[in-house]
């Protein structure tokens, strides 16, 4: 499936919500296939010697490649984690902390993804992590959860 823009704007909206907009990633750039997004880095986002934390890193590379992988799901699909890896080339310490993922081989069920973490101060990008991930296309049915969506939780608390 070809993603519209229509699609692609509400995957960008939908892409910031829950524990995404608390550690304030931004979607950066999008199209079918293709995802960036962007944190900006503060103190309260690192590990204790300063460096942005690897679960912050394992969360952009998840949910980036997720919203990749969404792009190119049926609009009744859900888009669920199977495995990744990650391979942690340097410490990350810049300004800004880009994920950027592609899907490498998209299916009806299953989808490839690869992500790579950039660490950037001014127009100096550092490459310092990359990763490999296995998504799986769900019909929304089928997913067991909340039915309501996260931004409707927050008017109930």
């Amino acid at each position: 499936m070809r993603a519209d823009k229509r699609r692609l704007e509400f995957l960008k909206q939908d892409a910031v919500q829950g524990f995404t907009e608390l550690i304030g990633l931004k979607p950066v750039s999008m199209k079918p296939g293709r995802f960036v997004t962007r944190i900006k880095m503060s103190r309260r986002l690192a590990q204790q010697d300063g460096f942005a934390h690897a679960g912050l890193l394992a969360t952009m590379v998840d949910h980036t490649a997720g919203y990749a992988a969404f792009t190119l799901a049926p609009e009744d699909h859900r888009i669920l984690t199977v495995e990744y890896k990650i391979n942690y080339l340097k410490p990350v310490s810049g300004e800004f902390i880009e994920c950027r993922a592609n899907v490498l081989k998209p299916g009806r069920q299953i989808m490839v993804c690869e992500a790579e973490i950039f660490s950037i101060t001014g127009r100096k990008k550092l490459l310092c992590a990359k990763a490999i991930l296995t998504m799986a296309s769900v019909p929304g049915d089928r997913v067991k959860g909340p039915k309501m969506h996260l931004r409707s939780l927050e008017t109930r608390v």
